[in-house]
């Protein structure tokens, strides 16, 4: 028998946490559904980092980004009861998106908790694909809290943006299927916000290229991760302002921060001003959109935060939701 005073004190389990194994599974079930989206390279972006640079782009993606990967994988493995009810998301955009484009193409009901000054593209986009969209204001409200109200209420599964372990386990597929094409990586610059993406890119740079050291790259302004990682523990930050309005959040998850604390190398942060001359190389040097929130790592990689110079480098770039407007005014 367990004293009482060591049941008193002994801290509760955590969440378990999703493996490669996860990965390897998620990668089968959305066979054929997601896009293999391309690998591209550059001698002018090579040039500039003196590394070898290789562009995974997921603003290629079905629903415009990586997050169509977490949000099918996590419909799917649903059980049928689970799809018959429907689900909830909260989301500034990507993981509404692509919530609702999964659940249009599996016929299951999604209802989404979206910011009122989400980007106007962004919100139509997960009205066409025939999610119920429910505004709350993101410097006031807790959408989480929302989101289980309306869990509690209609009955839905809750699909949360970055801390589910089936999200982990799709988003992992994008850096899996990088280091099938490319062969072993010295370094992967990912995108981060609630860490969803970081965490499943460390899960599969573990297992398929070992040695890779990985690095997550979110805004300057909202430098949680980076907090909580180098102090050990969550940060909560107030909710920061930067245009990429993707990586929005205010702390890590439960499920993500242990395995980017285990497997990433560090947290890098970038400027807004880094990512509007990021998104212009890319549009002019590579001939491709990306939104701010997508241009994170790639940001990184070209302004050498971390010696690179001379290493075979995976950089992700994350989306391509941006309205054709504010590319424009960005772009100036």
């Amino acid at each position: 028998m367990i004293p009482m005073s060591a049941a008193l004190t002994e801290p509760a389990p955590g969440p378990a946490l999703p493996t490669f194994a996860n990965v390897e599974a998620a990668a089968r079930r959305i066979a054929g559904v997601a896009h293999r989206t391309p690998v591209i390279t550059s001698r002018t972006a090579d040039a500039l980092s003196g590394a070898s640079l290789f562009f995974k782009c997921e603003n290629l993606q079905r629903s415009g980004a990586f997050k169509f990967r977490g949000a099918y994988n996590a419909i799917a493995a649903l059980p049928a009861d689970g799809k018959a009810r429907g689900v909830v998301a909260f989301s500034s955009g990507n993981h509404a998106q692509a919530i609702a484009y999964a659940g249009n193409l599996l016929g299951v009901k999604t209802v989404i908790v979206m910011p009122a000054d989400a980007p106007a593209l962004k919100m139509e986009a997960t009205k066409g694909y025939g999610g119920e969209v429910v505004l709350y204001d993101r410097y006031r409200d807790d959408r989480e809290a929302i989101g289980r109200r309306l869990a509690a209420d209609r009955g839905l599964a809750v699909i949360p943006p970055y801390d589910h372990s089936d999200v982990i386990a799709g988003q992992g597929t994008a850096a899996l299927e990088l280091i099938e094409e490319t062969g072993p990586l010295d370094a992967l610059f990912v995108c981060l916000g609630g860490g969803g993406l970081l965490a499943g890119s460390a899960l599969s740079a573990a297992a398929r290229s070992p040695g890779c050291r990985v690095y997550g790259v979110e805004p300057e302004a909202g430098n949680d991760g980076q907090r909580s990682f180098r102090e050990g523990k969550i940060v909560t930050i107030p909710v920061p302002v930067s245009i990429a309005d993707g990586a929005l959040t205010t702390h890590l998850g439960e499920r993500t921060f242990p395995i980017i604390r285990r497997d990433v190398m560090d947290i890098l942060t970038v400027s807004d001003a880094m990512l509007v001359e990021t998104m212009r190389f890319l549009l002019e040097r590579l001939k491709i959109v990306v939104e701010p929130t997508g241009c994170l790592a790639a940001a990184a990689a070209l302004n050498g935060l971390v010696p690179i110079a001379g290493k075979r480098v995976g950089v992700i770039l994350s989306g391509g939701n941006v309205d054709s407007r504010v590319l424009a005014r960005l772009l100036g």
